[in-house]
C-alpha cells in the first residue's frame, strides 16, 4: 500500500496529503503558535509592568516586544519546562532596568546641553498619557515609588502591581526569597514616612 502523503507510484495519481509541510516547518509552526498564545495572553499584563518601571508607555512596549523576540528561539525548551511567563517577565525587568540607566545617560546629556539652541527632543512635550498621570490620584504614590531604589521598585511593582508571590518575584530578580522580603519591608516603610509627611 502507497503511503498517504506520496503520489501512487503505480499510476502516477496525486494522492491528498501529498504537499505536507516537512517536520521542521510544523515545528515552526507550532513555536508560532506558541508565541502568539503567550503574546494574547500576557503582552498587556508585561506592558503595564515594564510601563511601571519605566514611566513611558512607548519604551515599555519597546521592551516587551525585545523580551518576546528573544524568547522565540528558546521557547520549545521554555514551555516544555514551564518556564515561558517567568521568561518573559525576568527579560522584561532586565530590559527595564537596561533602559532605565540608558535614560538617565540621556537625562544627563540633555541637562547638560540645556538652553542650546539644538537639543534634541527640546520642542517634544510629555505625553498626554504621562500628564493625565500626573494629575491621577495616584500621582503622589507612584511618584514616591519611583524614588525607591531601584531593586525595591522592582519588588514594589511585582508585588503589589503584578500580584506575583515572593518566590515568584524571587525568580524574576534572580534573588533569595528573603531577600524579597527585606526589599518589600524597606520600600513599604520608605513609602509610609514619604507619603505620611506629604499628607
Amino acid at each position: 500500500m502507497a503511503d498517504p502523503g506520496m503520489a501512487d507510484p503505480g499510476s502516477g495519481a496525486f494522492v491528498p496529503g501529498a504537499l505536507r509541510r516537512p517536520p521542521e516547518a510544523a515545528g515552526r509552526r507550532a513555536s508560532d503558535d506558541a508565541l502568539s498564545d503567550l503574546y494574547a495572553a500576557h503582552w498587556v499584563g508585561l506592558v503595564r509592568l515594564a510601563a511601571l518601571l519605566l514611566r513611558d508607555r512607548s519604551r515599555a512596549e519597546e521592551v516587551v516586544q525585545d523580551a518576546f523576540i528573544a524568547a522565540y528561539p528558546r521557547l520549545a525548551r521554555l514551555r516544555e519546562e514551564g518556564t515561558a511567563l517567568a521568561y518573559l517577565r525576568r527579560s522584561v525587568v532586565n530590559g527595564c532596568r537596561s533602559g532605565f540607566r540608558r535614560h538617565g545617560v540621556e537625562e544627563r546629556y540633555l541637562s547638560s546641553v540645556k538652553g542650546s539652541a539644538d537639543v534634541p527632543g527640546r520642542a517634544s512635550g510629555d505625553s498626554a498619557e504621562t500628564t493625565a498621570l500626573r494629575h491621577h490620584d495616584d500621582a503622589a504614590l507612584l511618584e514616591a515609588v519611583h524614588r525607591l531604589p531601584q531593586r525595591q521598585r522592582e519588588v514594589v511593582v511585582l508585588r503589589y502591581y503584578a500580584d506575583l508571590s515572593e518566590q515568584q518575584i524571587a525568580d524574576a530578580l534572580d534573588i533569595a526569597a528573603g531577600s524579597v522580603k527585606a526589599h518589600a519591608h524597606r520600600a513599604l516603610t520608605t513609602l509610609r514616612t514619604t507619603l505620611g509627611g506629604a499628607s
